[in-house]
């Protein structure tokens, strides 16, 4: 079949089914895309000669445009994706950091950015990075590090090749996360016999890899004779739908539930054995079971620095680590007994094998009666009422009490994903989506935008700093254009609060945190800039409600349900109001030699808090 590289291109995406659990159905969503000359005569031309069979999407930033395929495929559970397309040169650079977090976070996305000429004919082409020693390097080879997969399509006949192994990667829940195919922008347009077989409807199966019974029942063994017990649940519980599984083992065995970032919402919060979240952004009942468990069985979590507390939230000394994940990677982690597994298949068949062993109502006694108290903190940050400006724990509260069961709530950086960690109280599976992977300020609206075309049933909150509102609010644009729908809360704390508060921790004194006019001494310390995020949102299209108390936004909130179109609430609150504490660390290490005494301070905190880190290398039998 004689076709362009770009035709051939589309025509095979739109053939690509994936299949998990005898459930089957296509694997691309589409395209989304800015064009350019490095892209528009040939993947423009295909996907405009495609129609409804690929359909395109228009994008304003090519950063935001991965943020929202991300957003999509995560809340499909990594089983649908999109294609991201650019032109050579910046378009492409722009997509880098959104490969980042795609690889980061592990979930699938293609990019298919233009590149220079094959044929070099028109050398130096516009935006062509031109390096001396080598003239197959080009701006895109940037990509190469932050993705799963890298190809470069310099003839043709490589494209079948080249697709089989994106595909691959793109379906393989241990490999997944960007894939960038290269497409110079002469060959996109070439022609070329392709096999008819390439366009036939080729379906690949997600993998479920079983655990070995061997090390199940040594898992067994461990539990039966464990004292104090906890099972930490990561993202990889919700990615291979095991909440359903983990929710009937957590009860039937009494084992507490501490949750990281990505794996919140594997139990509903209000679940028996559920202890919140656990590390640096945690629960104080999660962080007191961690801290004196003898076992640790952590299922799909990566083991990041926030979920371990820097390597400090396992303080027994004959703590034994299991670590279950899909990934191999993951399982060395912690040292501790590995077992390469899908997270539903181990939860259940150690289900089988531990049979009616329980742990003791005295412990089972102990967690519910931290988990208890903590709710009570939390329900208490919720209603502060103790200043002019409202503290974020308070908007936090707000919307979660205003949202439904299967409403989403959508976050990224700043202090509001520690906030939420803590204090968000999760009723569903794909009700939480905060990204913490790679903590990317300007994914909120972005993902937001995927979220709901993932899910279009489920009424979708983005909860966003100013800070991270004013580095990308593009998307609010393509929300527009697309008549998709997201409820914006805008919280305005008028700087890097989040950082902020870092630096004060370490003794820089929030320096060149705040939104502010240089004083008379030359500093970032006069007036607070005058800008008005309210009215750039309505500039862009949005319905816009200023909310200037939390009696306020609760009505805001109620009158966003019912538009039909995406709203932003505006909010100022006062970033001094901290959300509770945690009980736990974070490892910044701070300035060992400084003239200010604040650092000095810091310095001496810092050397007695490192002395609860520990290493976890016990033998694994």
């Amino acid at each position: 079949m004689r076709l362009t590289v770009a035709q051939a291109l589309v025509r095979f995406l739109r053939v690509q089914n994936v299949e998990r659990d005898d459930e089957q159905h296509r694997f691309f969503a589409g395209c989304l895309g800015i064009f350019g000359h490095g892209n528009v005569a040939g993947l423009g031309q295909a996907l405009l000669e495609s129609g409804d069979n690929f359909p395109y999407y228009l994008a304003r930033n090519e950063q935001a445009m991965v943020h929202t395929a991300v957003g999509y495929s995560r809340m499909s559970n990594r089983l649908r994706a999109f294609a991201c397309t650019s032109s050579v040169g910046p378009g492409a650079t722009n997509m880098v950091t959104g490969a980042a977090v795609a690889t980061t976070n592990r979930i699938p996305v293609l990019l298919l950015p233009g590149d220079v000429f094959a044929t070099r004919r028109a050398n130096p082409v516009l935006q062509e990075l031109e390096d001396p020693t080598s003239l197959d390097i080009s701006v895109n080879d940037a990509l190469r590090p932050v993705s799963k997969y890298f190809d470069r399509i310099w003839r043709p006949e490589q494209l079948p090749e080249a697709m089989l192994h994106a595909m691959r990667v793109l379906t393989d829940p241990a490999e997944t996360g960007a894939v960038t195919l290269a497409l110079p922008q002469d060959v996109q347009t070439e022609a070329w016999d392709f096999p008819e077989s390439l366009f036939e409807i080729r379906v690949w199966r997600v993998r479920r890899p079983p655990p070995e019974t061997q090390l199940i029942e040594r898992l067994a063994t461990k539990l039966r004779t464990a004292t104090r017990p906890l099972l930490v649940a990561g993202g990889g519980v919700i990615y291979s739908a095991a909440t359903e599984s983990l929710t009937a083992f957590a009860a039937a065995t009494g084992i507490p539930v501490a949750e990281t970032q990505a794996g919140k919402g594997s139990l509903r919060f209000d679940h028996a054995q559920s202890v919140g979240s656990i590390g640096a952004t945690g629960s104080t009942a999660a962080n007191e079971i961690a801290s004196g468990a003898d076992l640790v069985i952590g299922i799909g979590t990566r083991w990041s620095d926030f979920t371990t507390a820097s390597h400090s939230v396992f303080q027994n000394p004959h703590v034994e680590i299991v670590n279950v994940n899909v990934t191999p990677a993951d399982t060395a982690k912690l040292s501790g007994l590995a077992i390469v597994a899908d997270a539903r298949e181990a939860i259940d068949l150690l289900a089988v094998h531990i049979k009616d062993w329980r742990v003791s109502t005295d412990f089972e006694r102990e967690y519910r009666g931290l988990s208890k108290r903590w709710n009570q903190i939390v329900e208490g940050a919720y209603h502060l009422n103790n200043g002019p400006l409202p503290a974020q724990s308070e908007v936090v509260g707000a919307v979660e009490e205003s949202s439904h069961d299967t409403d989403v709530v959508v976050a990224a950086s700043g202090s509001l994903p520690g906030d939420l960690h803590k204090l968000w109280r999760s009723r569903d599976p794909k009700g939480y989506h905060v990204e913490y992977a790679f903590s990317c300020m300007g994914y909120e609206i972005a993902a937001g935008v995927g979220v709901k075309m993932a899910a279009p049933e489920r009424e979708v909150y983005v909860l966003v700093g100013d800070g991270s509102y004013l580095m990308l609010n593009s998307e609010l644009v393509t929300a527009l254009q697309e008549g998709i729908k997201v409820i914006v809360v805008l919280v305005v704390n008028h700087g890097f609060q989040s950082i902020g508060a870092l630096s004060e921790s370490v003794g820089v004194e929030r320096f060149g945190t705040a939104y502010r006019l240089r004083d008379s001494s030359g500093q970032l310390a006069g007036a607070i800039l005058p800008i008005d995020l309210a009215a750039n949102a309505a500039s862009l299209g949005a319905t816009v409600i200023r909310a200037s108390s939390i009696e306020d936004l609760r009505h805001a909130l109620q009158a966003a349900r019912s538009n039909v179109e995406t709203t932003v609430i505006h909010i100022e609150t006062d970033p001094l109001i901290a959300a509770p504490d945690s009980a736990s660390w974070w490892d910044v290490p701070v300035a060992e030699v400084s003239s200010r005494e604040t650092t000095q301070e810091a310095l001496n905190r810092y050397e007695a808090e490192r002395t609860i880190q520990r290493e976890y290398f016990r033998p694994t039998t």
